[in-house]
């Protein structure tokens, strides 16, 4: 495994799955019962924008940079969780994770488990965390706690799914992850986030998501440029099983946000639709 997300931390990808995730956060927060999300690919946790990492790509800078650029953002309601969980540091030049943003939205009485298979990235994550009683971060492969971690004592909370996609197994290992977490814990909200890079492989994500016969579904995809013919990383999805019902409403709005801030010279371009389960 030789995936590092230090090279692309606060990409473009990055700013869109994390808004989207901050918005089902929020909407478990309407309930007074507790709650729990579970990372299964969590990282390190915490990014330096700065390091030689992210200086080499410079990612980040047609990213999260564009974002802070963006002042009509700063007063949108829908990005505000996202921004407060950035703020502790933004001043620093570094960029949290997904398990650091979720873990500043939750409150008090939720929980947070991380997983991270790569034994220096699970050492920092742990780090991270260290002294925190609300979050557990675990040297563990993601897949094995999907199969055996869910569900949780809270009964309600999300599931965030963000391999690295350098495996060829990949769909497949996705597929077969969410069978056996749904057939344990089928009222989860359960989000999957795909590069919008190779053809061939986002349709065979969609029809493999298909298979599991979910009712309720709403796939996110957000363009930056169109599909490139050296397959290119041009876009970020994110499909989410049982979304809140205002979840689609809220991603459009997002991404028609977005949409001018994040996009190339040619232009950015989303769709948020609802495929159809397979028939039996």
């Amino acid at each position: 495994m030789n995936y590092r997300h230090a090279y692309h931390a606060g990409n473009f990808a990055d700013v869109v799955k994390h808004v989207l995730m901050s918005r089902l956060i929020e909407y478990l927060k309407h309930k007074d019962k507790p709650f729990r999300v579970f990372d299964t690919h969590a990282g390190r946790g915490l990014y330096t924008l700065s390091a030689n990492e992210a200086v080499r790509t410079g990612e980040h800078a047609e990213g999260i940079g564009r974002l802070r650029a963006a002042a009509e953002l700063a007063t949108n309601p829908l990005f505000e969780p996202y921004f407060t969980a950035l703020q502790p540091d933004m001043e620093q030049e570094r960029y949290p994770g997904s398990p650091l943003i979720a873990r500043r939205l939750l409150r008090p009485k939720d929980r947070l488990s991380a997983y991270e298979l790569h034994p220096e990235e699970a050492t920092v994550l742990k780090a991270v965390f260290a002294g925190d009683i609300q979050t557990k971060a675990i040297e563990l492969d993601g897949w094995l706690a999907l199969g055996s971690h869910v569900p949780p004592k809270e009964k309600r909370g999300l599931v965030l799914i963000d391999p690295p996609f350098e495996k060829p197994s990949e769909v497949e290992d996705i597929v077969t992850g969410l069978k056996n977490a749904l057939r344990r814990w089928p009222g989860g909200i359960y989000a999957i986030w795909y590069p919008l890079k190779h053809r061939e492989t986002v349709d065979a994500l969609h029809e493999g998501l298909r298979t599991l016969g979910v009712a309720d579904m709403v796939t996110v995809e957000f363009f930056r440029e169109p599909y490139s013919a050296d397959q290119r990383f041009v876009g970020t999805g994110l499909a989410v099983i049982n979304p809140p019902f205002v979840f689609a409403e809220e991603a459009e709005a997002v991404l028609k946000a977005l949409s001018p801030v994040l996009g190339s010279d040619q232009g950015a371009t989303f769709r948020v639709f609802a495929p159809p389960p397979a028939k039996p």
